[in-house]
């Protein structure tokens, strides 16, 4: 089992999610974007790193050489051939029909961003790039504080462990644990609380 971060817009929660909590088992559809298509940009420990093909039929979707397949959005890549990609998956529940990918959470994130003015005393707001802060909570909201101004809550930063997957982020666990290097995914998380998993994850994604 591998694990991934996932972002989930307020927006997308507020509109159509379903709460959900750490350790429960759900399915979503992951697109793949380009970091600074989010928020502005300046994600760096919730970066995923995936490697493989692309391939475009009634979506794009790109299969990852350790078992993830997602959607891809058109800033990512052109279908062909197999590179290697660095971005920010997110839930998309709206505009096509996306992989979804089953997956527990593990842990939970809610992420306050922080907005200026797009020109001085227009009220228009724009995200300031890598401005934002987690904080870690047991199960998602449906409704989240602010929707203008400064500083607002944005959406989540979500920790999936999926099936039959690897990842850059379990390789990472498994080194800060001390798992010896070549041990099978799933091993990182094995005899591990969730309160302390949860924990670990946060730390290792800037809270």
């Amino acid at each position: 089992m591998g694990l991934w971060h996932v972002f989930y817009a307020d927006w997308q929660i507020e509109c159509c999610g379903t709460p959900f909590s750490v350790g429960e088992e759900v399915r979503w559809p992951l697109l793949f974007h380009a970091a600074d298509d989010v928020l502005g940009g300046g994600w760096q420990d919730q970066l995923t790193e995936l490697a493989g093909p692309v391939e475009q039929g009634a979506e794009r979707v790109l299969r990852d050489r350790n078992g993830l397949v997602v959607g891809v959005g058109e800033s990512v890549a052109a279908p062909g051939g197999s590179a290697r990609f660095v971005g920010l998956l997110t839930v998309e529940a709206h505009g096509g029909r996306l992989p979804e990918v089953r997956g527990r959470v593990r842990c939970v994130q809610v992420v306050t961003q922080e907005y200026g003015e797009t020109e001085p005393g227009s009220r228009t707001w724009e995200p300031l790039p890598g401005r934002r802060s987690l904080r870690s909570v047991d199960a998602s909201p449906k409704w989240f504080a602010g929707g203008g101004g400064a500083r607002s809550e944005a959406g989540l930063v979500v920790t999936l462990e999926v099936p039959d997957t690897d990842s850059v982020l379990s390789h990472t666990v498994r080194s800060v644990r001390g798992i010896p290097p070549g041990s099978p995914p799933g091993t990182e998380t094995e005899s591990l609380p969730a309160d302390e998993l949860a924990e670990l994850l946060a730390g290792l994604s800037g809270a």
